[in-house]
């Protein structure tokens, strides 16, 4: 992360060894080693004497990090909200019948709520990835994994979206209606 190139650039521009920045902020050396070798992190009362003695404030040492703390939550957050996504399209996909058997018509309101609750999910998942620039499968997965985008391949990707896009609803609604219809001889 940023804040331990932070510190390390900062305490040399000073001048100062490992064990000189540990002493005038009361920790020891290697905790200055293992805050810019990125293994540790420095509390909040650290962060406010580092940022002191560097005179600049704790927002420009911590800068680069939020982005990057930003971008492993949304990382979390997008893992999670897909598991949700893909649970409630299972579920609601197979409960429909069942549902419907037992409750009659009025079982199609559990189906409907849980595939409702994927739909929310699936537009979460949409805004993390629209406020992280990522379109196309292979954006997503450079995300996931941090590794450096192939531009020119994303750029023939999001040429090709909207057209896989629009056949996937054709797709997707064929289908729908073919198991609509097979599922009226089977239920009847």
């Amino acid at each position: 992360m940023e804040l331990a190139k932070q510190i390390r650039e900062h305490r040399t521009r000073l001048g100062l060894s490992q064990e000189e920045l540990a002493g005038r902020i009361y920790v020891s050396r290697q905790t200055i080693s293992n805050w810019e070798t990125d293994r540790t992190y420095p509390d909040i009362h650290s962060l406010l004497l580092l940022s002191t003695l560097f005179a600049v404030t704790v927002d420009e040492l911590l800068k680069g990090d939020v982005v990057a703390m930003r971008k492993t939550v949304d990382e979390m957050k997008m893992k999670a909200w897909s598991w949700v996504m893909l649970i409630c399209v299972v579920v609601g996909l197979f409960s429909v019948m069942p549902a419907m058997e037992y409750w009659g018509n009025w079982g199609l309101a559990l189906p409907l709520g849980i595939l409702a609750i994927g739909t929310v999910a699936s537009f979460v998942l949409e805004h993390i990835k629209k406020r992280n620039g990522v379109h196309t499968y292979s954006e997503i997965l450079s995300f996931m994994d941090h590794v450096p985008r192939d531009e020119k391949r994303i750029a023939r990707e999001r040429q090709h979206l909207v057209a896989t896009r629009v056949l996937m609803g054709i797709v997707s609604a064929i289908i729908g209606g073919v198991l609509a219809y097979i599922s009226t001889f089977i239920w009847t």
